[in-house]
């Protein structure tokens, strides 16, 4: 074979290694740019989901003195239950008093992904538990929310579908609520799982204003006769 042939040959298989060569390194690049990008290691993964949270806007809840301008007490009491309705007819609450065995979701509540019931106590199955997921307290890294009494509401309690009056009644009926007049102000006003609702992390929109003046308009909606809307 001719020394030409053979310097020929030597720069294809040269070219050949190159060429290979190249495209591993695009490749391995490549897989490492895009496993960067979905696994970051240079942030921790808190820090990654506090910069896709935008600042969340609370809504201003009317306070019970706003309404002493209203002279027939009836009609005060229906005035304050409506506007402590904006609470109780709030997502983060609705979701944990859904009409069937299943939470819901979201502002838009849709259906508790994954599937999860009831259970006996409302605090899930006894092979999915409720804590399996939802721990003492909100979980920021996961956007999981959380509270050390985590639950449903009683079946009996259960307000999706039902007209602001309707709940108003639901409240007063022992045999449906379980609480007394006294028992109910006190869940409201002081519950930690009730407030978890103006504390819900991630980018979840709180229920309007604080937990202690949603307490006070509770509270003057009782004593002025605890009236109900139609």
């Amino acid at each position: 074979m001719s020394s030409e042939a053979t310097t020929f040959g030597n720069w294809r298989r040269r070219l050949k290694v190159g060429v290979l060569s190249l495209l591993g390194l695009i490749v391995v690049v490549g897989a490492g740019g895009l496993a960067y990008a979905l696994y970051p290691r240079t942030m921790p993964q808190t820090q990654i989901l506090a910069a896709k949270l935008q600042p969340v806007e609370i809504e201003r809840l009317r306070l019970a003195a706003d309404f002493d301008t209203i002279a027939d007490p009836r009609a005060r009491s229906v005035a304050l239950f409506e506007e402590a309705g904006r609470v109780i007819q709030h997502p983060r609450c609705m979701n944990c008093h859904p009409r069937t065995d299943r939470p819901t979701q979201t502002d838009g509540m849709r259906a508790h992904t994954p599937w999860v019931t009831r259970g006996v106590d409302g605090g899930g199955a006894s092979t999915l538990r409720c804590s399996t997921c939802h721990q003492a307290e909100n979980f920021v890294a996961s956007g999981v929310p959380g509270n050390i009494n985590w639950k449903l509401a009683p079946i009996e309690m259960a307000w999706q579908g039902k007209t602001l009056g309707d709940l108003c009644r639901q409240l007063l009926d022992p045999a449906r609520s379980h609480m007394t007049r006294q028992e109910l102000l006190h869940h409201m006003t002081e519950d930690e799982l009730v407030g978890w609702a103006w504390h819900p992390g991630a980018n979840r929109r709180p229920v309007p204003g604080t937990q202690a003046e949603f307490g006070a308009l509770i509270k003057a909606w009782l004593e002025t006769g605890a009236a109900c809307p139609p």
